[in-house]
């Protein structure tokens, strides 16, 4: 049998893969979580063989779960599934550990074939982003990224400094790179540019 855990935080899509996933044999659906917080408890109380999970979830997102499951060496194969069609999240996944990455509008059969592929080893990414994913890399590194969000949420140099402990100036310069390497105007557009890219 394959465990799966599922983190899902709109309640109907949740019961929805739950449901189609109970239809396989040889699936068990060992617990569900609306949250990342939540889904992370989940994680290491039922060490299930494979979480599938969305991206954007309150508390933690998908992405920051399998980061987790990476680095604390979890026994967890981790699958996205997610309407982001977007091949900067693909590539973050991959570098997060992730086995599988399905798009929610792909056929429903697929994700229990994905299941097994991954349960045995192999990966299930969605093939048309994963040609996409690399042929446009991220060009920010790990504090731009952190920077530009905090500045797309709304945030001003100094308090961005206040929260992430660093100097006004060097936030300023982190701004002005990120800028520059999108090929941006100004913090506003570069925010939304890698947002459309899936770099944020």
């Amino acid at each position: 049998m394959i465990r799966v855990l599922l983190a899902e935080d709109q309640a109907m899509v949740r019961g929805a893969l739950a449901a189609l996933l109970r239809l396989e044999s040889d699936i068990e659906v060992v617990g569900s979580a609306a949250d990342g917080e939540t889904a992370w408890r989940e994680l290491q109380r039922l060490v299930p063989d494979v979480l599938v999970t969305d991206i954007e979830m309150p508390g933690l997102t998908g992405l920051e779960l399998a980061q987790r499951v990476q680095r604390h060496e979890l026994p967890i194969k981790v699958v996205i599934v997610t309407t982001f069609a977007r091949p900067g999240f693909l590539r973050r996944a991959l570098d997060a550990g992730v086995s599988g990455y399905l798009l929610k509008d792909a056929p429903a059969e697929q994700l229990a074939e994905a299941l097994r592929r991954v349960h045995r080893g192999g990966r299930a990414i969605d093939p048309q982003l994963a040609l996409e994913a690399w042929s446009d890399a991220d060009p920010l590194n790990d504090r731009e990224r952190q920077v530009l969000r905090l500045a797309g949420e709304g945030m001003s140099a100094g308090d961005i400094a206040e929260r992430l402990n660093l100097s006004h100036g060097t936030v300023r310069n982190y701004l002005s790179e990120a800028i520059g390497k999108l090929g941006a105007g100004n913090r506003i557009e570069a925010y939304r540019i890698a947002r459309q890219k899936g770099w944020l």
